[in-house]
């Protein structure tokens, strides 16, 4: 009887030491998978603050008007280039406004 006991004893100790190690491990494991996780959630925050800097430089008033010159071809308005609308005749022409002499 005291050998079943002895023997039962020490299958249960096998069996926690088993249960333990796996434990051990799978704490490893995920204490990895974390440190993995929270390296790619920074290396994303500072990518966001990468392409949120770089917008900002792309929207300045001075690259706006860089790329208008450039590449839609527009041009600063000056007195040479505008005309004049008489309003008289622009009234009388509008169906909504009415003509009013």
């Amino acid at each position: 009887m005291l050998g079943k006991l002895n023997l039962l004893l020490l299958i249960a100790a096998i069996a926690s030491g088993i249960v333990l190690v796996r434990s051990a491990y799978d704490a490893r494991r995920l204490y990895t998978a974390v440190d993995r996780a929270r390296n790619e959630a920074n290396r994303l925050e500072l990518e966001s603050q990468r392409l949120e800097a770089e917008r900002h430089a792309q929207a300045t008033n001075l690259r706006v008007e860089q790329v208008a010159i450039d590449r839609l071809k527009m041009r600063p308005i000056t007195p040479a280039v505008s005309q004049d609308v008489d309003d008289k005749r622009a009234n009388a022409a509008s169906p909504v406004t009415g003509a009013q002499p």
